[in-house]
């Protein structure tokens, strides 16, 4: 068996669109010091792949279709031991979205419009344990950090990104396995946050401040 070159960078790509797991394999190939050694096309498929192939970054897109999504893998797989680092390559450039992967443990969180040069820096980057931000996710941190707004908790971020789907309490209670009660506290506590009261006043200023899509 041939080794590999000493320090390239393992990679294992987290995206549920065959597609474009193919177009980043291709790209990916052609990178000096990276090897891709799986595709996972779900969170739960990443996790069981990671014990496996022990990869040193898992490139995370957010939204995985079915099952658990990229926030809730990325927490799962920055809790194992070794832990990978997790670069996060989505469309998704919300506060929410940010915010989120950044607390469930992403080392990096990067646009998939991003030129293939920057993509290659970050993954090496990540590697070293290093931040790698695309350049608007870093001007909306270094905006948020100039001027936030009373910090919306996980949970709070959850319910409000249902709340602009237009689902009431009630569904809301169900897709996050919660009781009605629990989100009209919630409610409560974001309604005080945002200066608002209303539902209609919460999607609005979410929508606004892009704390939400």
């Amino acid at each position: 068996m041939t080794e590999r070159p000493a320090g390239t960078v393992r990679i294992l790509l987290c995206d549920d669109h065959a597609v474009v797991r193919a177009g980043l394999l291709a790209l990916l190939g052609s990178a000096p010091g990276i090897e891709v050694v799986g595709e996972a096309g779900s969170g739960e498929e990443a996790i069981a792949m990671t014990r496996k192939l022990r990869p040193d970054v898992v490139l995370m897109d957010l939204q995985l279709g079915e099952g658990i999504d990229g926030v809730e893998t990325t927490r799962r797989l920055t809790a194992g031991h070794p832990a990978p680092y997790v670069l996060v390559l989505t469309t998704y450039d919300t506060d929410a979205d940010i915010t989120r992967a950044i607390e469930a443990g992403a080392t990096g969180y990067l646009l998939k419009a991003e030129r293939p040069e920057e993509l290659f820096a970050a993954i090496h980057a990540a590697a070293q344990g290093r931040t790698a931000l695309s350049a608007p996710v870093a001007g909306r941190v270094m905006a948020r950090m100039r001027s936030p707004l009373p910090a919306l908790t996980p949970r709070e971020l959850d319910i409000l990104t249902h709340l602009a789907r237009g689902l009431g309490n009630r569904d809301i209670a169900r897709e996050l396995h919660i009781s009605e009660a629990t989100v009209k506290t919630h409610l409560r506590r974001i309604y005080d946050k945002l200066g608002v009261d209303t539902r209609a006043g919460a999607v609005a200023v979410a929508k606004e401040r892009r704390l939400v899509t």
